[in-house]
């Protein structure tokens, strides 16, 4: 479950194409500023920072760890957009770039050691059970943030979630978040709408409708080839959950949840679950869920459109109108053709999509920094509109113009190599993907289906920090629980194991310790609606 949950990250980075994910190995690289080298000692006693660049009037250096673009010919220590924050910034750059792929098992221990950090590092996982923290690596930030914080108290007032989030339980600060978007172009049910007008059928709004959606894309030959070669539904089996949860009441992509009551659930442990399955191992017995489901990768189901043979799946909404729809050679931009559609209305009403939590990933200020001060106020910076500006848009008059008062992307920054090599989104800044500049980028119909689709998102379970002693449970418990939910999840569905036995998988999650869990989950929840209050 754990890898599942890891790749639907680097998925929902790709998913904003431009806008976040690309990458190559390259680290030691230096970008030079408009400041002249120097060895980065204390800031100018006499300079003023306003949250614009320069934040230094003195020559400075920074030295900074992070990972390099996911698109192995880019490399962003010398990208254009990284070099003009620096050098906007007023400060030389000494970037130590990893591959995204492997960065966790390289950074990993190098923190372990504590031993010559850098000034800035850019954090393998979000800490949660604040190991980093304790061992003393990463400085708190909070009189960095009251003396330097004027972009990161403008996001934390816009964005009250994410500071109860990265607000330790002692009301202390020690991360920089790097974000994206919670509500907008989230992963959604997608369907083929020349296959519906083919079985002289609408949309489907609930799930009795969409069984019967396939069954007639299984037995009435919508591809109009005159074989019965449809595979009605293909999914990357990572989305499974995400897809289908919702509509029986569960959150299951992020396991944990809270109702309107505010009570936490673990969804793999719900009643409900039992119906999720119960529905799922049905399609799979008529044929309608893939014998190969459990091994489909997202590029199979590429191929599967492309082919014309599949009718749905379930995926980031970008590949509606920029990967599945132009498939067709006969695709009109300006017609849905591989639309997105509302969520599924389950046996109680239950009708939603899981959004994300808004933090990616953090930046730390290390201990061995030589100028903390410094390197707050880059960050601080980094975290500035006019920053985010270049991280979305590119640069002005090569990637995008303004019009009427509205940006809009020239020929080149619709260019996804020429904006890619420049280092938009670049994931070595603390970036936040954009809603303006994707609703540009996709097709018109798409732009006005994702606003539609803006009522359906309902917020996940919010990053909290784990006490020691609850960490300590998590440890002991969830790694079990999670290989074992994993492994019956499959083998209710294709029937390896009998749905009656369901009674028996929860009599074995209550051995394993999942209801002290919840009681762990609970009192975070807790903390965090009393730190969003």
């Amino acid at each position: 479950m754990a890898n599942r949950r890891k790749g639907l990250v680097c998925a929902a980075g790709l998913a904003l194409l431009a806008l976040a994910v690309a990458g190559c190995s390259g680290g030691g690289s230096e970008a030079k500023g408009s400041a002249t080298p120097a060895s980065g000692g204390a800031s100018s006693s006499s300079y003023v920072y306003t949250g614009s660049g320069p934040i230094t009037d003195a020559p400075e250096k920074l030295t900074i760890l992070a990972t390099n673009a996911w698109t192995t010919n880019v490399d962003l220590a010398t990208a254009e957009i990284v070099r003009t924050i620096v050098d906007k910034a007023g400060v030389t750059v000494d970037w130590q770039l990893l591959p995204p792929q492997n960065y966790a098992d390289a950074v990993s221990p190098r923190l372990a050691s504590g031993i010559d950090l850098p000034d800035i590092v850019y954090l393998p996982d979000q800490d949660q059970l604040m190991k980093y923290i304790k061992s003393g690596l990463f400085l708190p930030i909070d009189e960095y943030y009251e003396k330097y914080g004027v972009n990161l108290k403008k996001l934390y007032e816009q964005n009250p979630d994410i500071k109860a989030s990265l607000t330790t339980p002692d009301g202390r600060m020690n991360y920089v978040p790097q974000r994206v978007l919670t509500k907008n172009y989230m992963p959604l049910f997608m369907v083929n709408t020349r296959w519906l007008d083919a079985v002289g059928l609408k949309e489907p709004a609930t799930l009795d409708e969409f069984t019967e959606m396939l069954r007639k894309f299984k037995t009435d030959d919508p591809n109009g080839n005159g074989q019965a070669d449809e595979i009605p539904f293909s999914l990357d089996p990572k989305f499974l959950p995400m897809a289908f949860g919702p509509s029986f009441g569960m959150d299951l992509y992020t396991q944990f949840y809270a109702d309107d009551a505010g009570k936490v659930h673990f969804g793999y442990y719900e009643p409900a679950y039992e119906d999720y399955l119960t529905y799922l191992n049905g399609l799979y017995g008529e044929g309608l869920l893939p014998v190969d489901f459990a091994s489909t990768t997202s590029d199979q189901v590429t191929s599967r459109f492309s082919q014309n043979v599949t009718g749905a799946t379930f995926n980031f909404s970008w590949y509606t109108s920029m990967v599945y729809s132009p498939l067709f050679e006969d695709y009109d931009p300006n017609v849905p053709l591989i639309k997105g559609i509302a969520p599924l209305a389950g046996p109680n009403g239950d009708r939603f999509y899981v959004g994300r939590t808004p933090v990616s990933g953090i930046f730390g200020i290390s201990k061995n920094a030589k100028n903390p001060e410094l390197a707050f106020k880059f960050l601080d910076y980094a975290s500035s509109e006019e920053a985010q500006t270049y991280y979305t848009w590119g640069i002005e008059g090569v990637t995008y113009e303004i019009a009427d008062g509205k940006k809009r992307f020239t020929e080149q920054g619709k260019s996804n190599d020429f904006i890619q090599k420049l280092g938009i989104g670049p994931v070595n800044l603390p970036n936040s993907q954009s809603t303006e500049s994707t609703d540009v980028l996709v097709a018109p119909w798409h732009a006005e289906i994702d606003k539609e689709m803006e009522k359906y998102i309902k917020a996940p379970f919010p990053f909290v920090y784990a006490l020691p002693e609850e960490a300590s449970v998590e440890s002991q418990y969830m790694t079990d629980i999670s290989t074992y939910v994993e492994e019956m999840h499959y083998k209710f569905i294709t029937g390896q194991e009998n749905l009656g036995n369901f009674g028996k998988y929860i009599a074995n999650l209550q051995k394993m310790g999942i209801e002290q869990v919840i009681e762990v989950k609970q009192a975070q929840y807790d903390r965090y609606l009393a730190a969003n209050a």
